[in-house]
Formats: C-alpha cells, sequence, structure tokens
C-alpha cells in the first residue's frame, strides 16, 4: 500500500551556516564597532547579546535575513521575549523541529475532513500517510501544503 511520512526537519548545517553569515557581517557592521556582542548556538537554540535592546533587535533582524537567504522558513524561529539588565540585553531564539502532538492532530483531522481515500497515522513526530493510490496522496500532499501550521512540514519515505 503506497505511503509518505510527513515531517518537520531542520537543516542545521543550514542553520549554523546563516548563524556564520550574521557573525561575519556584524564584525564589519559600522554600527556594531566597539560593541561587546555575542551569538551563540546549539542544537535547540541561538541566544543573542549585545549592549543594548536595539542592537539585539538589528541582530535578529540580520539573522532572519540570512535565514531566509539559506532556504530555511522562518517558522521554525521561535523567537523568545528580550532579557534586559542595566549592562546587557539578550533574546532567546528557539529552534523548531518534528511534528508536535497538537500539529499532527491537526493534520491528522486535516486528511480526514478532505473525504480523501487515505489515511493518516501518528508515529512520535512524523506523520504517516497511507492510501491506495499514488493519485490520493498526491492530493493529500497538495492538501497539506495548503494547511497552515506553526511548523513547515516535508514530505519524505514516498513507497509506492
Amino acid at each position: 500500500m503506497p505511503s509518505f511520512d510527513v515531517v518537520s526537519e531542520l537543516n542545521h548545517h543550514e542553520m549554523q551556516n546563516a548563524v556564520d553569515q550574521t557573525k561575519r557581517e556584524l564584525e564589519s557592521r559600522f554600527d556594531f564597532r566597539g560593541v561587546d556582542w555575542k551569538i551563540a548556538q546549539d542544537a535547540k537554540q541561538i541566544t543573542l547579546e549585545s549592549n543594548s535592546q536595539h542592537q539585539v533587535r538589528a541582530m535578529l533582524d540580520l539573522l532572519r535575513l540570512k535565514v531566509g537567504k539559506r532556504g530555511i522558513d522562518q517558522i521554525v524561529l521561535d523567537v523568545q521575549d528580550m532579557e534586559s539588565d542595566i549592562a546587557k540585553s539578550r533574546q532567546k531564539i528557539l529552534l523548531k523541529e518534528g511534528v508536535h502532538a497538537d500539529d499532527a492532530r491537526v493534520i491528522q483531522k486535516a486528511i480526514k475532513d478532505s473525504k480523501l481515500k487515505v489515511q493518516g497515522s501518528i508515529q512520535g513526530d512524523k506523520v504517516r500517510v497511507t492510501g491506495k493510490s499514488r493519485d490520493d496522496l498526491q492530493a493529500a500532499i497538495a492538501l497539506l501544503k495548503a494547511t497552515k501550521l506553526t511548523v513547515p512540514l516535508q514530505f519524505n519515505n514516498f513507497r509506492d
């Protein structure tokens, strides 16, 4: 029986490239000369830190621009509230990855409501969609692309 998986994967290598490009541009910008700023990244988040809130916002705008140019959807950036004290301002950006339970239920409900001859089953952080014909699966992919969710979707593991 034909099937495919609906997943939300983040390309960590491209995200690291976007952060590195942001750092390189900030090193050469005139308004950041002599300013103590820092961008730190780990697997789940990016932290922006500088002397003022204005500079942190400028860093975030530049990061968003670089992420967009690297082909990563802006939805993966979950920008948290800015934390400020007298000396520093910092902002955490969580990186969204995986289809969470709420989104998986929305996907499953959209498939059921569409009256297509396919079924969706939640399997951890992905949704497997199965059907009798390839055309039904392609219609399901088109339907899910039109559905607005909080994470970007990819369709892989297509089996005939």
